[in-house]
């Protein structure tokens, strides 16, 4: 294959203003990230309710839980952002359909709509983790705690829930880093994240290898950073004999 590489296109001008296609690159990485921390922060905390509730002593209460994960986990993403995309706006009441279709910014009602879809998709996943992290804990803990008279939610806020953190540092990392990637169904809405950016600069340039090359380079060191940070944090929280970290 005999194939002129030209890493300078980066610095090229897009035709657009003063803009070069590293521009692009730079305020697509910018949606990427809003997108992620925004709906890993949905997702963390609506899936650690979740993860409470699966545990709970009633049935009623576990099985609304256990409803969720089974409807989030068993629709494919791409369908529950076109339901929350073109479907839920149709749904709201005349006032915030009108603000929503016509008021607000069409960015800004496609990130609200992918934030929102993520966040409630991943907090499926993070439901399992916790609810699995809280089980793996020795059935003493909680008769304990009962033992010196905490009630059930001092139980799971003051001994289940910190152990049970630190025990699922790794598979919460592996599902934060998963947000991130899934991030970029934004681009299938119009949102200019950091996929979109990337075939938008392909087309203009027609650098196809580059543009994509550029792409994967930014998302495995942004994954590899938050990774060795996760791993940091893992070392620094674990008690020993609880985990082990780091194969020790």
């Amino acid at each position: 294959m005999n194939y002129n590489w030209d890493w300078g296109v980066f610095f090229k001008s897009t035709g657009i203003g003063s803009e070069i296609y590293l521009d692009w690159y730079v305020a697509g990485l910018g949606w990427t990230i809003a997108i992620a921390v925004a709906a890993w922060i949905i997702a963390l905390l609506l899936g650690s309710v979740l993860g409470v509730m699966r545990t709970v002593p009633n049935r009623l209460v576990s099985g609304i839980a256990t409803g969720y994960v089974e409807l989030f986990r068993n629709v494919p993403l791409l369908v529950q952002l076109f339901i929350w995309y073109f479907l839920v706006p149709d749904l709201l009441p005349a006032d915030l359909q009108e603000w929503y279709k016509q008021d607000l910014n069409p960015t800004t009602s496609a990130y609200l709509s992918v934030v929102v879809c993520l966040g409630l998709f991943t907090a499926a996943r993070v439901c399992e983790q916790v609810r699995t992290g809280i089980q793996a804990l020795p059935r003493g803990q909680e008769s304990a705690a009962r033992a010196m008279g905490f009630k059930l939610p001092q139980i799971y806020w003051n001994v289940l829930l910190p152990q049970a953190y630190r025990i699922i540092i790794p598979p919460l990392t592996s599902e934060f880093l998963n947000v991130f990637k899934n991030s970029s169904v934004a681009s299938l809405i119009g949102l200019m994240e950091l996929l979109a950016q990337t075939k938008q600069t392909a087309e203009f340039s027609a650098n196809l290898f580059e543009a994509f090359t550029l792409a994967t380079l930014i998302y495995f060191t942004l994954n590899m950073s938050l990774m060795l940070l996760m791993r940091m944090v893992e070392k620094k929280v674990a008690v020993p004999g609880l985990i082990c970290v780091g194969g020790k």
